[in-house]
């Protein structure tokens, strides 16, 4: 199991944040290469497709837990990415707040994933990084 968390500032409200965090299809507007679809309650699912083109892969979840304007966690059922996942906002103040991303991703490919991982998992955070980075400014920019 292989467990990344990357949170993020946000000069907005946490329930602007959360709106604009779970708000699926507009997930292409600031997640790296992603478009994303879905619903909005426990044992939902939610769709997001990450590559360019028709090259790529497809990430499903069920949503397990799911604690507006705070909280959700889902379970990713794909071929590529199975594991866990939590998507948090925290308020800092009433105009501020931080956006937390985990993962808890069961490795494919055996010892190989395994051993793999730790040449990956800095391409993985600097991706969620970025990613995060573009959803604050969306969020400030009022959009």
């Amino acid at each position: 199991m292989a467990e990344l968390v990357v949170t993020q500032d946000v000069n907005a409200p946490s329930g602007r944040v959360w709106s604009a965090l779970v708000d699926w299809d507009l997930h292409g507007e600031w997640m790296l290469l992603t478009k994303a679809s879905g619903g909005a309650a426990v044992g939902e699912s939610i769709e997001a497709f990450t590559g360019v083109g028709k090259v790529g892969f497809v990430d499903r979840m069920t949503i397990l837990v799911w604690e507006p304007p705070r909280r959700a966690v889902v379970r990713h059922t794909g071929r590529v990415v199975r594991g866990s996942g939590a998507f948090e906002v925290r308020e800092i103040s009433p105009q501020r707040s931080t956006v937390v991303w985990s993962e808890w991703i069961d490795l494919p490919l055996g010892a190989l994933g395994r051993a793999g991982w730790p040449l990956v998992r800095p391409l993985v955070r600097a991706g969620i990084s970025f990613s995060l980075r573009r959803l604050a400014r969306y969020v400030e920019a009022g959009r």
